[in-house]
């Protein structure tokens, strides 16, 4: 997500304009080519079915969307969140030839009002980089707007003692991480779902179970 003036002046995922306009280059870059490995195996873990619903949360340049469409039939849709203008622009000029795939330009930490349901809400590496107190707006409309017994997936750092790390993994976290992204690996996200109402648990882990999908059922 990009702002001209930062809501959150500490995080990292709002993005300025020569990022946003590169991001998936950067995540490139940032992750010594590993970002685009574990996020085909972690799209491949959802089990998307043809006729799924899914909403993309801080979709970003449809990158994420891209790779989910692979498993989609003619009946299935994605329906992309970002606030971003350069994002968005990307994102369409992917999808413009595919009426599966849509995008609207909104806030996602703020209340959504879609007027859909949705099998499946996917967030990728967006929620770490909100005051945790923002965060309670993000796990909100995920649930607000999944359908009973829908998943929600959030791929994301996993929860680990930053100071057990390799040296070289510490030291690239602090390098490009926001002080939001610290507070987020030392919470329990089970419980913390937990009480917002999901349930039925189960993750996959990845880069040596620093990077995580969490899998989440609402009841």
């Amino acid at each position: 997500m990009f702002m001209e003036t930062k809501l959150y002046p500490d995080s990292g995922v709002e993005l300025n304009p020569f990022t946003a306009k590169n991001y998936d280059k950067v995540m490139n870059i940032g992750s010594f080519g590993m970002y685009r490995g574990f996020i085909q195996k972690a799209i491949s873990n959802m089990d998307i079915q043809p006729d799924d619903q899914i909403l993309d949360l801080g979709c970003g340049t449809g990158r994420n969307a891209s790779l989910m469409r692979r498993y989609l039939g003619e009946k299935g849709h994605i329906t992309g969140l970002d606030i971003s203008e350069h994002m968005e622009k990307q994102f369409r000029q992917k999808f413009a030839d595919d009426k599966r795939i849509d995008f609207i330009n909104r806030r996602i930490d703020q209340p959504l009002s879609l007027q859909k349901s949705y099998d499946k809400v996917f967030i990728s590496f967006v929620i770490h980089g909100f005051p945790h107190e923002v965060r309670d707006a993000v796990i909100k409309n995920a649930f607000e707007h999944l359908k009973t017994g829908g998943i929600f997936y959030i791929l994301d750092f996993g929860e680990f003692d930053m100071d057990k790390m390799p040296d070289i993994y510490r030291f690239i976290f602090k390098k490009i991480e926001c002080k939001y992204a610290f507070d987020f690996i030392k919470r329990d996200w089970k419980e913390i779902l937990k009480s917002y109402g999901f349930d039925n648990f189960s993750e996959k882990f990845y880069l040596k179970k620093y990077v995580r999908l969490l899998e989440a059922v609402k009841q």
